[in-house]
């Protein structure tokens, strides 16, 4: 205890550190202000009745999650930060597979931000499409007496479009303010904001769910012991790494000599981060819609009920394969061990043993095909361990707290931000958070969600 407060002193000691933490406080205060402010011309007690009987699942579910509630609430910020991380993704497979991008990429600092203001562009388009589907999707309303909306005119649907990209945009504003001024990475900070919204009221509900003769306290501390464990196993994912020796050649230079030291090449185990889950979790989403336009047909209506159910045999077998293909597909995407040899050749480094050039790329490249498939495996174990969660009796809502996204990006956030908090110490010479070792956050072995 004495350790932890002497921690807190150093933290608020150091001016820089503790302008940037009560930044980052006040924007994300902001933006949680914002979930709670509806579009104008939204009828609230209607939207809570529809929401009370049908509440958001699948890729919507998904979207409110990491909104905080803000997509079922119909705020202004209810499309989020998610068009701007969709953006994103396109921009990172078009700068693979298009040439003109890949240019741009290697253009230092002007490239970078013609890609940001490409980026920009392309979120305020996929933000006008899907709330243009957001605004009809409350036109549609399952309730045939009465509408969400108190206007159904043209002008309501351009004014509404209006306000949910302002949102977006705002909402991306904020989290640049947070990169630029604040303590780690805004965007993973506003999504892990939004997911953490949400766990104090399902583990309450847990908790009223668990004392109401369905297992009582005992089995209510058992699973937080184990959800404990999962966290630990997700730490153990994020932060493992396969280090590969690599020897620099020693440069005489006047009476100065450089090089001839040996450090380590970290690769991440998990080098695709939370993508995978993104996009297999978006393409089982497509099955449930195509579901509705075979009603009449027992036969495929039956064999599309099984991807419906995220508890089914059928889903997670299917979900597990494809995180598994989809963590070697970005995993391929965002490692290139040809630039990786070549940024050692060109800086003088070879790995012990093996030459370089080509035969370092593939060196590189055997080791990370190793090194993925237990990092892909132990991903899609925990990508389906909320279903096996709800099978055993944990609610829906505390449910997807024991893995999948949710809790990716909530322990590679934490680590991101506790590992900047640790710099700042060691750079003025004060003791780390541990007595032993050193946080390693995403940010150390690669990137964060987005940004």
């Amino acid at each position: 205890m004495k350790k932890l407060i002497e921690t807190i002193k150093n933290i608020f000691s150091i001016e820089e550190l503790r302008s940037r933490i009560f930044n980052t406080l006040i924007l994300l205060a902001v933006f949680r202000v914002g979930t709670f402010i509806r579009i104008p011309g939204i009828d609230k007690v209607l939207l809570d009745e529809i929401n009370k009987g049908n509440p958001a699942k699948g890729l919507m579910g998904l979207i409110d999650t990491f909104a905080g509630g803000a997509f079922e609430r119909a705020s202004v910020f209810a499309l989020g930060i998610m068009p701007y991380i969709s953006a994103s993704i396109v921009i990172q497979l078009l700068t693979v597979a298009v040439p003109s991008f890949q240019k741009m990429s290697k253009e230092g600092e002007d490239g970078r931000q013609r890609m940001n203001q490409i980026t920009r562009w392309l979120t305020i388009a996929i933000t006008a499409v899907q709330a243009i589907s957001f605004i009809i999707s409350f036109q549609s309303d399952p309730n045939k007496s009465t509408t969400i909306l108190m206007s159904n005119s043209f002008m309501f649907m351009v004014t509404s479009v209006v306000v949910l990209v302002a949102g977006t945009m705002f909402t991306m504003w904020i989290g640049e303010r947070i990169t630029d001024r604040g303590l780690g990475n805004g965007i993973s900070l506003i999504i892990m904001v939004g997911i953490i919204s949400k766990l104090p009221h399902s583990l309450l509900a847990e908790f009223a769910h668990k004392m109401g003769n369905n297992g009582g306290p005992i089995i209510f501390i058992l699973e937080i012991v184990f959800w404990l464990l999962v966290i630990l196993s997700v730490i153990l994912l994020v932060q493992g790494t396969r280090r590969i020796p690599v020897q620099y050649a020693k440069r005489i230079v006047g009476n100065r000599q450089f090089g001839g030291v040996r450090q380590y090449l970290p690769l991440k185990v998990n080098a695709a981060g939370v993508m995978p889950i993104i996009f297999a979790q978006a393409l089982m989403f497509i099955p449930s819609s195509v579901a509705g336009f075979f009603q009449d047909s027992d036969g495929l209506r039956n064999f599309f009920s099984g991807f419906v159910d995220f508890t089914s045999f059928t889903y997670n077998i299917v979900f597990f394969f494809m995180i598994v293909l989809f963590t070697y597909f970005y995993t391929a995407i965002t490692v290139n061990p040809n630039q990786i040899a070549d940024d050692l050749k060109r800086n003088g480094g070879f790995i012990p043993g093996v030459k370089p050039g080509r035969a370092t790329a593939n060196f590189v490249d055997a080791v990370m095909s190793r090194i993925t498939l237990p990092g892909a495996i132990f991903l899609g174990f925990v990508s389906i361990f909320p279903a096996f969660a709800i099978i055993f009796g944990v609610n829906n809502q505390f449910a997807q707290f024991y893995g999948g996204t949710s809790l990716l990006i909530m322990v590679g956030v934490v680590l991101d931000t506790l590992q900047q908090v640790e710099s700042h110490l060691l750079m003025r010479h004060y003791d780390g958070l541990m007595k032993t070792g050193r946080i390693k956050g995403r940010s150390s072995t690669g990137g964060a969600i987005a940004g």
